[in-house]
């Protein structure tokens, strides 16, 4: 083959691989999207601008595609969540209490629920959208586009591979959060007592 068949073959080939390599929003929100069920266990750590430390709590995790998540913090206090598309409840001796859908708080568990779930098309209408990577090592950043998001956020970074590995939120008066998801698998369908939590 003489040079130019050879530059040529070379052109080729790199065009094919960048066609292959061009992962977009599309496919990373079907990929998060596939799993009917997630387990996972997370560590979450606050940064306050007035704490040397950070506030660090850990639990597991359960996304059910059609249900929602529930979010069962263990330490430092055990305290269990579910979010759902209908708002956000917190577990107490008499049973699942709905929260008040105002709150920041609510608003934080809204987006975690949007992303693990891979819904970019919600997120966009909060967001600008930047991704890079490809489907087995990806990252996500997120600009807030409304007043009220660009108050409380700087950007959001999300990390993940098959699924979500980590969301990071830099909030504007200096705080952060960053939440590892770990240990993460699609093998386990609901057990029992999950399917009675997000039917209650």
């Amino acid at each position: 083959m003489n040079a130019l068949g050879k530059c040529l073959g070379t052109l080729l080939l790199l065009g094919l691989c960048s066609m292959a390599n061009a992962f977009d929003l599309q496919q990373l929100s079907a990929q998060l999207a596939r799993p009917d069920v997630i387990h996972g266990q997370f560590i979450q750590e606050k940064r306050l601008r007035a704490l040397p430390q950070p506030l660090t709590s850990k639990g597991t995790f359960v996304l059910a595609k059609n249900h929602g998540l529930l979010w069962l913090l263990k330490t430092p206090l055990q305290q269990d969540y579910r979010i759902t598309a209908t708002g956000i409840a917190r577990r107490d001796a008499s049973g699942w209490q709905m929260l008040p859908g105002k709150s920041a708080g609510a608003e934080q568990n809204r987006l975690f629920l949007a992303v693990l779930q891979g819904d970019s098309s919600g997120l966009q209408r909060d967001f600008e959208l930047s991704l890079s990577g490809d489907a087995q090592d990806w990252a996500l950043k997120l600009t807030p586009r409304s007043m009220l998001l660009k108050q409380v956020f700087n950007q959001i970074n999300i990390t993940g591979g098959e699924l979500v590995n980590s969301i990071e939120l830099l909030e504007t008066q200096g705080d952060s959060t960053l939440l590892r998801m770990q240990d993460s698998t699609s093998a386990q369908p609901l057990s029992d007592t999950e399917q009675h939590d997000f039917a209650e």
